[in-house]
C-alpha cells in the first residue's frame, strides 16, 4: 500500500512523538492513501507554520504487516468513531491502545459537528446523521514506533498549489 504525509518539510524518518495529542486519533504519525488529501495537508501546514515548502512524503507499507499489529479500523463516521475522536480531541481517551488506527478524517465540513458534539450541543444520534452523508477521506495514525518503523520512505514531492 502507498501512503502519503503532507507537511512543510520532507519526513524520511517519521516520529510518533512529534504528533499533536489532541487530534482525531490521538498522538501519532498521520498518513493517508489519498494523494489530494496529503496535498491539502501539506499546503495547510506550510500556511499555518509560515515557513518551509509544501511537501508530500510518500511511503510504502506491506499490507500483511498490519496482521502483526493491534489495529483499530473505522469504516464510517459512526458512534464508535465519533466517541473515539471526541475523547482524543479532549485528551480523555483511556481505552485500549493500538499500533495503528485507520478511518475517516474529520475535515472542515465535519469539525463543526464534532465540536458541537464535544461541547454537548448535539446529541450522538443527530451528530451521526450529519456525519454519515459526508464523503470523508481516510487517515492512518501510526501510534507506536513498531508501527511507524513499517513505513518505507519512497520519495518526496513538492506540492504545486
Amino acid at each position: 500500500m502507498i501512503l502519503y504525509h503532507g507537511s512543510n518539510v520532507v519526513v524520511e524518518h517519521p516520529v510518533v512523538s512529534k504528533g499533536k495529542p489532541s487530534v482525531d486519533f490521538g498522538q501519532a504519525f498521520y498518513v493517508t492513501s489519498d494523494y489530494e488529501q496529503a496535498k491539502r495537508w501539506a499546503n495547510q501546514v506550510k500556511r499555518r507554520r509560515g515557513t518551509g515548502t509544501a511537501y508530500i512524503s510518500e511511503y510504502e507499507v506491506d499490507d500483511a504487516a498490519f496482521e502483526k499489529l493491534r489495529v483499530l479500523r473505522f469504516t464510517e463516521p459512526d458512534a464508535q468513531w465519533l466517541h473515539f475522536v471526541a475523547d482524543n480531541r479532549r485528551q480523555t481517551y483511556n481505552g485500549e491502545q493500538y499500533d495503528v488506527v485507520a478511518g475517516p478524517v474529520a475535515n472542515d465540513n465535519t469539525m463543526p459537528v464534532v465540536n458541537l458534539f464535544i461541547s454537548g450541543f448535539l446529541d450522538e444520534e443527530y451528530a451521526i446523521k450529519r456525519l454519515l452523508p459526508q464523503k470523508l477521506k481516510d487517515q492512518y495514525a501510526f501510534k507506536t514506533e513498531t508501527a511507524v518503523n513499517l513505513l518505507r520512505f519512497r520519495r518526496s514531492i513538492i506540492c504545486e498549489n
